[in-house]
């Protein structure tokens, strides 16, 4: 399982494109915790829809707990 998860949200280009902007952060919790999820964001999705993707290599570099 990774360590992190980019949240991201669709946003549709002039070019009729999907593209997904990161929006936050999102950590798995411990096992044995009662909540699955730590979700951090640093802007509100205008269309209420968050996608989560796995980080690429590099991504880890400014990312903190």
């Amino acid at each position: 399982m990774s360590k992190f998860y980019n949240v991201t949200t669709p946003v549709e280009g002039k070019d009729g494109k999907t593209r997904f902007m990161r929006i936050g952060v999102a950590f798995p919790q411990a096992n044995g915790s009662k909540s699955v999820m730590n979700i951090k964001l640093d802007a509100y999705p205008a269309n209420g829809e968050l996608v989560l993707f796995e980080p690429k290599s590099g991504d880890d570099d400014n990312v903190t707990e």
